[in-house]
């Protein structure tokens, strides 16, 4: 609430005495979102507690890791000055002690499937919102955790992907779905792990879950050089990995004289932080769990 602000001024005029009394309202000071990185040691963490620490509006206010621990996450991250913000391996000692400011607070998770669940109970126990970007996560854990958020009227956001640039492909493929009957999904990888990755399988399903039935005249899965048919509507994926190709989704598809070829790629885990920052402004006003950065759009 804005409050009114008066105080008296004197005036030129020749009377003694004379002053008049001036009023303004004087905004509110809003405090920037409190954001707490858990899985801060990782590259991506690092990489987040940079883009928040850049980012208007909110600050980093711990750091939480098995590794580096009592490390200042600023040095660890090579910036030109200490945060003074030491990195912690207990969750709940850091939120305790950030819920006593009575700020709006954020937890980032970039942990593991199997402490998300416990970590994000923690959080919206301590007031706080949660966004979860981990690899793999059980659609039951997703499902438990909606549940206990509905619950609690606290906001959660769990992205299978951070990238824009990626969401974007894939409400490309959406659209040109209905308007071609053959589809193939290429990925290529750095590493083999995590294969279809999830950027890839996401696609597929979306792409199943919308009643087509794609490549009828070659619909055999018995050929394993064929790739990987997921769901039943004879999508297939095709995993490419070799070191120093960047992460990258490639999507095709075919009609009667033409092809249509949708590409997106990762050089570099920068590109998932302006999604990051994004979610962190978003999920403070979410009551339940979202899943899918799209739907924050």
């Amino acid at each position: 609430m804005a409050a009114l602000i008066c105080h008296l001024q004197p005036t030129n005029f020749h009377a003694k005495g004379r002053s008049v009394i001036s009023c303004t309202m004087q905004q509110p000071t809003q405090s920037n979102i409190k954001v707490i990185i858990n899985g801060a040691a990782k590259e991506i963490g690092r990489a987040a507690v940079m883009a928040v620490t850049r980012a208007r509006g909110m600050e980093v206010a711990g750091a939480v890791d098995n590794y580096y621990v009592g490390e200042d996450i600023g040095k660890l991250c090579d910036m030109e000055e200490a945060l003074e913000i030491p990195i912690m391996n207990d969750l709940t000692m850091v939120l305790g002690s950030i819920s006593q400011s009575k700020a709006t607070s954020v937890v980032v998770d970039f942990t593991d499937p199997s402490t998300v669940y416990d970590n994000v109970k923690q959080a919206t126990a301590f007031g706080m919102r949660s966004i979860v970007y981990v690899p793999r996560i059980e659609l039951d854990t997703v499902a438990a955790l909606s549940a206990f958020c509905d619950k609690a009227s606290m906001g959660c956001l769990v992205a299978p992907t951070l990238s824009i640039g990626s969401i974007l492909l894939q409400q490309a493929a959406i659209t040109a779905s209905f308007h071609y009957n053959n589809v193939e999904i290429v990925e290529s990888r750095p590493t083999a792990r995590e294969l279809p990755s999830q950027d890839a399988t996401q696609i597929a399903n979306n792409l199943s879950n919308l009643g087509q039935l794609y490549n009828r005249e070659d619909i055999s899965t018995d050929v394993v050089a064929r790739g990987q048919v997921l769901g039943e509507d004879g999508v297939r994926v095709h995993s490419m990995v070799l070191p120093g190709l960047p992460s990258g989704t490639t999507v095709y598809f075919s009609g009667p004289g033409e092809v249509l070829t949708l590409k997106h790629e990762i050089t570099d885990v920068q590109s998932l932080m302006p999604g990051l920052i994004m979610s962190i402004r978003k999920v403070v006003r979410l009551k339940n769990l979202v899943y899918g950065l799209e739907k924050l759009l």
